[in-house]
């Protein structure tokens, strides 16, 4: 099995969206991912200005390039924000004043920034007007996803005639009270026949009763499992940092900025991902291989 995680904001100290990581730390970082069975992550980075997220992105650029683990362990990078939804529930914990509308002009600076190793980035098609920055991104071999967002049935539509072939985090950065049937999730399941659907199975972010009916309705050939983790994975309780905001994780692994409901990543392993799979929905060694490797590699093309 060749695990490929497209969600990783940070492992065991490492923190990805830190301008300042270390090569030490991102070293310890891949060298903790490699002994948990993570042969290949997505480095992720959330919303900032845009500015900031272009230095983020050179820096580990750089230091990936000096770490022949790291060019090993780090395929590429997901860019989940910053055109998201600003809306309370939908923008999550992202920091909504950094949030901005999808533009081409901005993506191209993203780009350049990772020289070529963007794989995936996170919008919400109904910001992307006349879905020019989700085409401009499919074109350039980029895969497109929809997180953070709450678009109509008839702008996912339009987003998949656009190039838009993916679903960050299903059932996550979204209000906790919905309309119970029209909702981005109802939505984004009607349509899982043209987009994959990523789930973060570790009980917090959707409970695993709801994620075995969604992987029923959504079928296994087209979900994609990933860990979202933070640099507090694998460190247990405490105050950590995720892009310079404080995070606390509770006894239970739980992340969430101090005194908000918000979830804010995760802090599961791959190890437990096949565990939770195993034991809470009762999936067998294939089973979760399509879920954590399989869907994955075909969904980035890698």
């Amino acid at each position: 099995m060749n695990p490929f995680d497209i969600q990783v904001n940070g492992y065991f100290g490492g923190d990805f969206t830190n301008p300042e990581i270390t090569a030490e730390e991102l070293h310890t970082t891949c060298v903790a991912l490699q002994e948990d069975g993570c042969n290949h992550i997505l480095a992720t980075v959330i919303t900032d200005t845009v500015d900031a997220l272009c230095h983020k992105l050179s820096h580990l650029v750089e230091l990936r390039e000096q770490d022949d683990l790291a060019k090993k362990i780090i395929a590429g990078f997901h860019i989940e924000g910053p055109f998201i939804n600003p809306e309370v529930g939908y923008v999550g914990a992202h920091p909504v004043d950094c949030v901005k509308p999808a533009n081409i002009e901005d993506s191209k600076r993203l780009l350049e920034a990772t020289a070529g190793l963007t794989k995936l980035i996170t919008l919400a098609p109904e910001l992307d007007q006349d879905m020019a920055t989700t085409r401009f991104l499919a074109e350039q071999g980029i895969t497109v996803s929809a997180g953070h967002c709450n678009p109509s049935l008839d702008q996912l539509k339009a987003g998949i005639d656009a190039g838009l072939s993916m679903v960050t985090h299903v059932g996550n950065g979204c209000p906790v009270t919905m309309n119970r049937h029209d909702n981005i999730i109802q939505r984004a399941l009607s349509l899982s026949d043209d987009l994959w659907c990523c789930f973060i199975p570790d009980g917090a972010h959707v409970d695993f009763f709801a994620l075995k009916n969604y992987l029923q309705v959504a079928g296994i050939d087209r979900c994609i499992m990933v860990t979202d983790a933070i640099a507090a994975a694998k460190l247990g309780p405490g105050r950590y940092q995720l892009s310079g905001m404080d995070i606390e994780v509770d006894e239970h692994g739980v992340a969430r900025k101090p005194g908000s409901p918000n979830l804010a990543g995760a802090t599961i392993t791959m190890p437990q991902i096949r565990e939770n799979l195993s034991q809470k929905l009762g999936l067998n060694e294939q089973q979760i291989k399509q879920l954590i490797d399989t869907n994955p590699h075909q969904a980035i093309g890698i």
